[in-house]
């Protein structure tokens, strides 16, 4: 239970994080020249590149070069940087398509920019930012690798399960391994069908 609960909550934390960031970089990126959008996106989109051996030992090595503890806090912030390009692709397809003369209209009525981003914007792209949080929690539950090298002390349900297979296979790690892929591909469904756009 302490594990299922440390990835959960690591879970939940990367998903509220990487939705906020990942949402104003988006609508950020829709404001600008395509080739410089073309040229940031390319750079957000290394961390999902690199292999995740490679990422986990350069931030471990980022954390103790500036005498970090490893904790939860190390993992949630590893795991948003993994995630975020994720977020941020998703829904900058989706801002693409977004029509602006909703709000123009809205500012030419007297809504301020907050007041237009409230009422209009969030509600149309909400769908998308949930499901595009729930893909980052999906990543963000399964993840192994960088958990196991940023996390110091404690387990995630992944460090477990590897920690219980180190000495035999019961079937409480079968339990938990199943339990795993459901939850991952649960949320990655229901990700991916709230992303889906409808036009």
């Amino acid at each position: 239970m302490p594990s299922l609960v440390r990835s959960v909550t690591i879970g939940g934390t990367v998903a509220i994080v990487s939705a906020v960031i990942g949402t104003m970089a988006a609508i950020g990126l829709t404001r600008l020249p395509s080739r410089t959008t073309a040229t940031i996106l390319a750079l957000i989109s290394l961390p999902m590149m690199l292999p995740p051996l490679v990422l986990a030992v350069a931030l471990v090595t980022f954390y103790v070069s500036l005498g970090v503890r490893l904790s939860l806090l190390t993992v949630a912030s590893s795991h948003v940087l993994l995630t975020q390009p994720f977020v941020i692709l998703v829904v900058y397809a989706q801002m693409r398509h977004f029509d602006r003369r909703i709000l123009e209209s809205a500012r030419d009525l007297g809504a301020s920019s907050l007041t237009a981003f409230r009422t209009i914007t969030l509600p149309i792209i909400a769908p998308t930012v949930i499901g595009a949080a729930l893909m980052a929690a999906a990543i963000s539950f399964d993840d192994f690798v960088i958990t196991f090298f940023t996390i110091g002390s404690g387990n995630t349900l992944p460090t477990l399960v590897w920690g219980m297979m180190r000495s035999s296979v019961t079937p409480m790690v079968n339990a938990i391994g199943t339990l795993l892929l459901t939850a991952t591909v649960a949320l990655t469904l229901l990700g991916l069908s709230m992303t889906r756009y409808r036009g």
